[in-house]
């Protein structure tokens, strides 16, 4: 079994959490307000597999800007 180490906020885990902020936001936008919103779950979804094939992600660098350090170094 693999347990991800959360002993700190480091970048990984810092974009798996904001992944599923805004998809959670996305489901409620869309049950409260509109089934346009689902174009946001795309869109996140679509980020995901990006980073998936080809290791790039819009949101690691700008956490990496910021200041956010990789465990995977």
């Amino acid at each position: 079994m693999y347990i991800a180490k959360t002993d700190s906020w480091y970048l990984e885990r810092i974009i798996w959490l904001v992944a599923g902020i805004m998809t959670g936001l996305s489901a409620l936008l869309t049950w409260l307000h509109s089934p346009y919103w689902l174009i946001l779950t795309g869109l996140i979804s679509i980020n995901l597999l990006i980073f998936a094939f080809t290791g790039f992600c819009i949101m690691a660098n700008i956490l990496f800007k910021i200041g956010f350090k990789s465990r995977i170094q």
